[in-house]
């Protein structure tokens, strides 16, 4: 049998009710009571990391979930992460860039339900992700949730009560939960050595644009962040009114040393600066980053690791654009 580590973390899955409303208080001996059919299908072992909303999880705590998963990388066969939903996708993705080439299965999972409520998903859930992490081709940071199993990297919640919570975002589903069967769409080749990082820069900011907002907005991020990420309009467009000044003061941001990036904030699809006058007018600076496919958490988790990676524009840029876990198409 595989030897299998649970790491909880927290989330509604470990939810009870208190006057204060849903909080993680469930701890890891009482919550595997609820799944004890789990125990017959690996060998299981289980740490209680932390018991956190997931609306709480910072930077520091993915980085203490990929040094667990570190430490303990040769004596499992797989990982499954017990975690909240409302920031999973941000985790799923850091530790993508945390711990790279992984060929043990990294699982994060979670629910719309506490485990202790009648009508719930958290049992299914957990008991598909053990599914997923004891299969022999599973590998790398994935989702497992509602019967879909989405690359770390590519995972975004895109409704707030439903059980089908996640969408993979422009990329297929890894692989499905069927009948307590997985069914494998992607079988991931390479001979690279895991590797581990433990350092993330969390000095980035992301600016939504909306019609008719300054620019001057850009002078006080200006001293204050490593990397902004300016979400445009449809496939990337910045307003390029000479008296909305957006021309100027991206300009100014990247000769004071901020990395920037330009992504769009339409969730499917991705961005392409080339196709219209608003975009091009940015494309043409060599200074500026280009999103095209990524989710916006893998931009910001990624750009975090990138920064505290390299420390030239050019090695900021060719770390941006190595694709890791399937997590970029140009």
């Amino acid at each position: 049998m595989k030897q299998i580590l649970v790491i909880a973390t927290g989330g509604t899955i470990a939810c009870r009710s208190t006057e204060k409303g849903l909080m993680p208080q469930i701890e890891m001996e009482d919550f595997l009571n609820y799944v004890p059919k789990i125990r017959e299908m690996c060998c299981l072992h289980a740490v209680q990391l932390m018991n956190l909303d997931s609306t709480n999880m910072q930077p520091e705590n993915w980085i203490a979930i990929a040094d667990t998963i570190h430490k303990e990388y040769d004596r499992y066969d797989g990982f499954v992460v017990l975690h909240g939903t409302d920031t999973m996708a941000y985790t799923a993705a850091a530790l993508s860039y945390l711990i790279q080439n992984s060929r043990k299965p990294i699982v994060l999972t979670g629910a719309q339900k506490p485990i202790n409520e009648d009508i719930t998903d958290a049992k299914s859930n957990v008991i598909q992700s053990i599914l997923y992490a004891t299969s022999d081709v599973s590998t790398n940071v994935s989702f497992v949730f509602d019967g879909e199993v989405i690359a770390g990297t590519r995972g975004r919640k895109v409704r707030s009560k439903s059980f089908n919570a996640f969408s993979s975002v422009n990329f297929p589903h890894k692989a499905v939960i069927r009948d307590n069967k997985v069914f494998h769409y992607i079988e991931e080749q390479g001979d690279e050595p895991v590797k581990f990082y433990d350092r993330l820069n969390e000095n980035i900011f992301v600016l939504k644009l909306v019609p008719g907002m300054d620019a001057g907005i850009l002078d006080y991020l200006k001293n204050r962040y490593d990397a902004v990420i300016i979400e445009g309009f449809g496939v990337g467009g910045i307003p390029s009114l000479e008296s909305m000044k957006y021309k100027e003061k991206i300009a100014e941001l990247i000769d004071a040393g901020t990395e920037v990036v330009i992504t769009t904030q339409v969730p499917m699809e991705g961005s392409n600066l080339d196709i219209y006058e608003v975009g091009r007018t940015f494309k043409q600076n060599p200074r500026i980053l280009e999103a095209y496919d990524m989710t916006i958490e893998a931009i910001v988790t990624k750009m975090m690791w990138v920064m505290a990676e390299a420390y030239t524009h050019e090695d900021i840029r060719k770390l941006f654009y190595k694709k890791i876990n399937y997590d970029i198409e140009r």
